[in-house]
């Protein structure tokens, strides 16, 4: 792990350029262009709000917000794991380059999706006090919840990356998953409505409902999350890192002539 960290940091400026490159390309053409990663989180929580405010009754005080809290670093998440699975696999031009760092490639969709969502972070801030949930102290405990799902995210995918590189239909399996994962993560509705028998196994277990309500309580419960499940998942997020930088290095040669 320490191996492939130290070759990420040895390619910042590859990782950067091609960053920027994917920032650019992604709404190249649009009208709207880069007002395109403040409208889609917006409109996914116009629709979700609609359907579990009004239809599915969620009562909850500033529930437009509550779900903006969660949806933002779910689609960080999912986006980096829908794309990232295929981010080796889609590359062949740039793997048969002599000594090309796969390893960039995983990271790059998840540094993208990062940028977006420190983007729309003021847009939520806003949001937020728009319903009188105004940033505290409790700020103060969000870089480490950043950091660990970042972690989590680049662990996964740079595992599904480069068992899909040898296993194609890994990246339709996660597409289909990320449908149910989406759903058993409290990001419309609260933990504690899951029932009390099964919830904290439940949580533990999903590393997204770990985060989310972690964001729930820094930015729309105004406390600091609980330290047990994010110091667990840092922990867990350190193993996959570990197996997956394993897994590349024992892989990385055959990955040109599998892709």
């Amino acid at each position: 792990m320490l191996r492939n960290l130290r070759e990420l940091y040895q390619y910042r400026g590859l990782l950067l350029s091609l960053t920027q490159r994917e920032l650019k390309a992604r709404y190249r053409n649009s009208v709207l262009g880069f007002l395109w990663t403040f409208l889609n989180p917006m409109l996914q929580m116009a629709v979700y709000t609609l359907l579990f405010s009004v239809y599915m009754r969620q009562k909850l005080e500033a529930y437009t917000f509550f779900v903006f809290v969660g949806l933002l670093p779910w689609i960080w998440f999912s986006s980096s794991l829908s794309a990232g699975a295929s981010s080796i696999s889609d590359r062949r031009d740039l793997l048969t380059k002599v000594r090309f760092p796969a390893q960039v490639l995983p990271a790059t969709v998840v540094v993208t999706n990062l940028i977006n969502y420190l983007l729309s972070l003021p847009l939520m801030i806003v949001l937020g006090c728009f319903f009188g949930r105004w940033p505290s102290w409790h700020l103060v405990a969000f870089p480490a919840v950043l950091l660990i799902q970042l972690c989590v995210t680049l662990a996964l995918s740079y595992l599904l990356s480069a068992l899909n590189v040898f296993f194609r239909d890994l990246q339709q399996i996660i597409a289909n998953l990320l449908t149910l994962w989406f759903f058993v993560t409290p990001i419309f509705y609260q933990a504690l409505t899951i029932p009390a028998h099964v919830r904290t196994l439940i949580v533990l277990l999903n590393p997204m409902a770990v985060m989310v309500t972690s964001y729930q309580a820094i930015f729309y419960e105004q406390r600091l999350p609980d330290a047990g499940p994010l110091l667990l998942w840092m922990a867990i997020a350190f193993m996959l890192l570990m197996f997956a930088s394993v897994l590349f290095e024992r892989r990385r040669e055959e990955f040109a002539e599998f892709v």
